[in-house]
């Protein structure tokens, strides 16, 4: 052996007798600073290879024997301070790993709180302060003189990202606030950072360096679900740094590549939710989706398609980066490919919550708006097949915003694939269709100043707009001008705000007669027809005894009543007017309206009118106090059928002041009250008119749903008139509380559920479990109890399985509802049911 490094070897042996024996200070002060020298911070440093055996083969135990010998006696053999600050030097300019793993050791191996654990854990804190970490992930990207141990690296990487929790369940109560997880894991991004940078400039003096360990601690921390802390540290650093130099491109290339697989995704994840932009995105990653198989799953596949929490932002970024290289573009437009091939599938469309189909949508927009007309033209024919499939899927859907979507993305792909055809137009402007579609055209950033899609106004136009905007004046000419010629703002408008149309037909007196000018009234004459409708729920709600001779028939006429002309809100006329008359005449309306629900030769959107007017009608009769209003004498509002009107005075009366209520006003006024409870309001009270006619609305609507005809199928395509049946079924069920038929209606409706609890629509289940909570709401809990209990078990266990599994979130929030209520009933009823 080399006799130099005996002597190492020696004189650390006897550096650790001293340390354990010598109660002198100086002698210890006097050992320990000729131990510095194998560090390299004194004038007469040891050689290159005495430091590398004092550092490969003696640092540990030494640093081990520092470790031991701390206690409150041993520091203060030097009173000054000296001997804990060469004590603590050792830790902090020493090997840095061995430094840290030492560090760690005797905090973990601690037995409770001391001294010993409190000192230890300062030191390890002044050890992340100083910088020594990246000092430690340096020394393992360098080439290693020495061949490593596996095991140990390992151990090094599980407390560098575990630190935190170790710490915490040493320290509890006492952990220092540099321990915390939101503290230390944007340190170790920067720190990290240092690293890196040591890297490059090694790689730039000619050194090879592996970035592998600084890789695995990124991996590891992401994995524990740490992304945004470190990564939000890492990459606007890593995105400035590599904007100009391909050296940190490479080296950030091969950071990622070589994240441990189990990782990726986590990695991946992070990067696309912390990238500012693909350009960004593209310069951290490179080509890694075409390097490696686990990237591009990720990129392309479970980003996409396996899940949808992703934001519009990163989803633009992360298709702008496929999109931003000629060997990427490939894999989006494959991604489109499958995109519209899912997008399609009326699988999916049925079993796929909302928010990913939106997610899917607004992925294949962002895909158009980067693709260029002749990669479109190459598989024309496949991505006009996938729209067809989805814009009828989507347009079958019972749920408004699945339309709503199959419309705006078939008017974006028809754009795109045959720009030369006539454009597919649907009626559709709300602030969601106007985000998507602002979504397939790629924004300019220099053009973030003026608004999408506007025109470019003149200056003048411009400032005369804003001012207008603004609610000032527009600008006055100049005296002089020709404008002020013949100008006419000078003149006051005649204020027309009270005027009304004139009338050549006037308005019918009675219904017989407003019956025949609905049916019998020409082309020529369709003001008398327009008049009629709108006199017609008034003279239903004025006149009941008449109405009710002609119910039967009225009711026809007006379920089949078509628009003759334009007449301005001539939909919620008709159905005033139907409901007024079934209201009227409830039993033979009601048992007309409901046979005919399921006649022949109707069409869809007057089995849901019915619908419709039977649950109106219905929440009318219910409505407390209905038989106490005073007679109508005018229209009724929109939003009420028959509500009472004001009373109106005679023209010719002179209605004089009560002279009470001018004393009484003028008392309230010149009294001081110190509190005034709120003013009792008298509630109405009635009898329920629907008691006795729920069942000619609920029971003929339930019996024959599961009895196709030829035009009308509510277990096969007509899912939107069978959601709409279910909802208007728990509504009936809700209005028929405190009846005598509830019990029946609510035995029927449970069965009703039963049989359809497992309907693919989700407004279906919807209308479903709205039906279950209705029962519950309206049946009494002791018949319930009583007469229902099998039913209410197979409901309880449907409706935990729906809670938890089902794709729809308000499927799973009414569900969850409907538990609720049931505990509350259950509650209730178990003191009475108990001896």
């Amino acid at each position: 052996m080399d006799p130099a490094l005996s002597a190492v070897r020696l004189t650390v042996r006897e550096a650790i007798d001293t340390l354990s024996s010598s109660e002198d200070g100086g002698h210890i002060l006097s050992v320990l600073g000729s131990l510095k020298r194998y560090l390299g911070e004194t004038e007469d440093a040891a050689r290159p290879e005495e430091k590398e055996e004092f550092a490969a083969a003696h640092f540990s135990s030494f640093l081990r024997c520092l470790a031991g010998k701390l206690s409150p006696g041993w520091l203060d053999l030097c009173p000054d301070g000296r001997l804990e600050e060469l004590w603590a030097s050792f830790f902090l300019e020493g090997p840095a790993d061995q430094a840290f793993l030492v560090l760690m050791e005797a905090v973990e191996g601690a037995a409770g709180p001391s001294f010993h654990l409190m000192k230890m854990a300062q030191l390890l804190a002044t050890f992340l302060t100083k910088g020594r970490m990246a000092a430690l992930m340096e020394g393992q990207c360098r080439p290693q003189a020495r061949p490593g141990f596996p095991l140990l690296r390992e151990t090094l990487l599980s407390k560098v990202v575990g630190l935190p929790d170790r710490l915490g369940n040493c320290l509890q109560q006492d952990n220092l606030a540099q321990f915390f997880p939101q503290n230390y894991v944007p340190l170790l991004g920067e720190e990290a950072v240092r690293a890196l940078q040591a890297v490059v400039d090694a790689l730039r003096g000619g050194l090879d360096c592996s970035v592998s360990f600084v890789s695995r601690v990124l991996g590891k921390v992401c994995i524990q679900g740490r992304q945004k802390e470190i990564l939000g540290t890492l990459v606007p650093q890593l995105a400035e740094l590599t904007q100009g130099s391909c050296l940190w491109q490479r080296v950030c290339w091969r950071l990622v590549e070589q994240v441990p697989d189990r990782a990726m995704e986590a990695v991946l994840t992070g990067l696309v939710e912390a990238a500012p932009g693909p350009e960004v995105l593209s310069r951290l990653l490179g080509n890694l989706v075409v390097k490696s198989k686990k990237a591009q799953f990720v990129m392309t596949q479970k980003l996409l398609f396996l899940q949808y929490r992703c934001s519009t932002s990163m989803l633009q970024s992360l298709l702008g980066y496929l999109a931003l290289d000629s060997q990427r573009r490939p894999l989006l437009v494959q991604a489109l490919k499958e995109l519209l091939e899912t997008w399609g599938s009326s699988s999916a469309v049925r079993h796929a919550p909302l928010e990913q189909q939106r997610y899917i949508s607004t992925a294949v927009l962002i895909c158009l708006a980067h693709l260029g007309e002749p990669e479109l033209r190459d598989s024309r024919e496949e991505l006009l097949a996938s729209m067809m499939a989805g814009v009828k899927c989507r347009l079958d859907s019972s749920l408004p915003p699945v339309r709503r979507l199959g419309m705006i993305v078939a008017e974006v792909i028809s754009s795109r694939i045959h720009p030369e055809g006539p454009p597919l137009r649907f009626q559709c402007d709300d602030e969601l269709s106007r985000e998507m579609r602002a979504l397939s055209t790629l924004q300019p950033a220099s053009d973030s100043s003026s608004e999408a899609g506007g025109l470019s106004l003149a200056p003048g136009v411009a400032e005369s707009s804003a001012e207008t905007r603004d609610g000032g004046a527009p600008t006055v000419p100049p005296q002089g001008s020709d404008s002020e010629l013949d100008s006419d703002d000078d003149f006051i408008p005649y204020d027309m705000s009270g005027d009304t149309e004139l009338k050549s037909s006037k308005a019918p007196l009675y219904i017989r007669d407003c019956m025949e000018a609905l049916v019998t009234v020409e082309d020529k004459d369709v003001e008398r027809w327009e008049a009629a409708l709108r006199a017609l729920e008034g003279l239903v709600c004025r006149s009941p005894a008449a109405t009710r001779e002609v119910s039967v028939e009225l009711a026809k006429v007006l379920l089949h009543l078509e628009e003759r002309t334009c007449v301005v809100g001539f939909e919620g006329l008709r159905q005033r007017a139907l409901v007024a008359v079934t209201v009227t005449d409830p039993a033979r309306v009601a048992e007309y309206l409901t046979s005919q629900f399921y006649a022949l030769n109707y069409s869809l959107r007057q089995r849901m009118d019915i619908l419709d007017v039977l649950t109106l009608a219905a929440q009318e009769l219910s409505r407390p106090g209905r038989l106490g209003r005073s007679p109508q004498l005018s229209a009724p509002a929109p939003g009420s059928p028959c509500s009472p009107a004001p009373a109106v005075s005679q023209p010719t009366s002179t209605v004089a002041p009560n002279w009470r209520v001018v004393v009484e006003e003028r008392i309230k006024s010149k009294t001081r009250r110190f509190s005034k409870g709120c003013p009792q309001r008298e509630l109405a009270a009635g009898p329920n008119e629907f008691n006795s006619v729920a069942g000619y609305f609920f029971f003929p609507l339930i019996q024959h749903f599961d009895r196709p005809v030829v035009t009308f199928d509510l277990l096969g395509d007509d899912q939107l008139v069978l959601g709409r049946l279910t909802h208007t079924l728990g509504a009936l069920m809700y209005l028929a509380v405190n009846t005598t038929v509830a019990v029946p209606m609510g035995r029927a409706l449970l069965e009703f559920v039963w049989a359809l609890r497992f309907h693919v629509d989700s407004y279906v289940r919807r209308g479903l479990l709205s039906a279950v909570s209705s029962v519950l709401l309206s049946v009494p809990a002791e018949r319930l109890l009583e007469d229902l209990p099998d039913e209410l078990l197979e409901a309880s266990s449907w409706l935990a399985d729906v809670a938890e599994k089902d794709v729809d979130e308000d499927c799973r929030k009414l569900a969850l509802r409907a538990l609720l209520l049931l505990e509350k009933l259950r509650d209730r009823l178990l003191p009475l049911s108990s001896p």
